[in-house]
């Protein structure tokens, strides 16, 4: 558990500094460039429908680990518009709950029987 807390430590760092460089060079306004990459049928848009695969289904887990829950449905949506950032950190602060157990931190305590 501890390589993985670091990875999510690491991760959440990086995306975090290159995102403040990247909003700083050229704004904060993501959104655009993202769809009109994909719209243009380039190979960045190609990255972006793929990515946004990623996105969905990071969403849709953390909406069924918390068994589509009020909590599960308003996490959800963060996960998709947060990707990395919002995901490290909740695996981060979820590694801690389940005081290390990979199965609770993937499937739930419920469903891990904890």
């Amino acid at each position: 558990m501890l390589f993985f807390r670091i990875l999510m430590i690491t991760m959440l760092i990086a995306i975090v500094t290159y995102t403040a460089v990247v909003g700083a060079n050229h704004g904060w306004n993501l959104l655009p460039v993202f769809f009109g990459d994909i719209r243009a049928m380039t190979w960045p848009g190609q990255f972006n429908t793929d990515f946004m695969g990623f996105l969905l289904l990071s969403g849709l887990w953390i909406a069924w680990r918390h068994s589509f829950s009020v909590l599960g449905l308003v996490l959800a949506p963060l996960a998709i518009l947060g990707g990395i950032l919002f995901l490290s950190l909740y695996l981060l602060i979820v590694s801690y709950r389940v005081e290390g157990s990979f199965d609770q931190l993937l499937i739930g305590k419920t469903r891990a029987g904890g």
